[in-house]
């Protein structure tokens, strides 16, 4: 009874403290209007706030580095996709943080969100010479190419044994011999 008295009791005592946390993150969660991706040297944003189209688009999305202060000075490209949702991509995009500045077609302004873009590691491949003379053969740490000969002799005595092994089974099993 004890223990279920305590949690009710602590219950309200929760809420109370985690109602400055929902208020400072709700309104600045809901403030931006864009979603800024990146994905290797591609910055890609979506919005759903642009729903009306001006001479058939829908805004325009700018991408500024650092120094630049207004949206025209960015690397512009013109949102694309439906009124539910909508998209800009910009590839080719060197490490550091930029803005991203959404604005739609009415003049209004979707969001503002800052991004870094971590530099690319590139993979780097190192061939390696393959033997010139085929597979390789030895014990060891000693290698050495075995020619058609050897194969050759190897196959016949793979081939006498077997009919070695042949002859020995038909004369055990031959009238008489058990």
């Amino acid at each position: 009874m004890r223990i279920t008295q305590t949690l009710v009791r602590s219950g309200p005592a929760v809420a109370v403290a985690a109602l400055p946390l929902a208020l400072v993150a709700g309104p600045a969660a809901a403030a931006t209007g864009i979603d800024v991706t990146t994905s290797g040297a591609t910055v890609q944003v979506t919005t759903s706030e642009c729903v009306t189209r001006s001479s058939g688009s829908m805004g325009n999305a700018s991408l500024l580095s650092s120094g630049q202060a207004n949206f025209a000075q960015g690397r512009q490209v013109t949102l694309s996709g439906t009124s539910s949702s909508q998209s800009a991509a910009w590839s080719g995009v060197t490490a550091g943080t930029y803005t991203v500045i959404v604005v739609c077609a009415d003049g209004s302004t979707a969001g503002t969100q800052s991004v870094t873009v971590s530099p690319v590691s590139t993979p780097t491949i190192s061939a390696t010479a393959s033997p010139s003379r085929g597979v390789m053969g030895g014990m060891g740490s000693t290698t050495r190419d075995y020619g058609g000969v050897t194969y050759a002799v190897g196959g016949v005595l793979v081939v006498a044994g077997v009919g070695a092994t042949v002859w020995v089974l038909r004369r055990r099993s031959g009238p008489g011999r058990l």
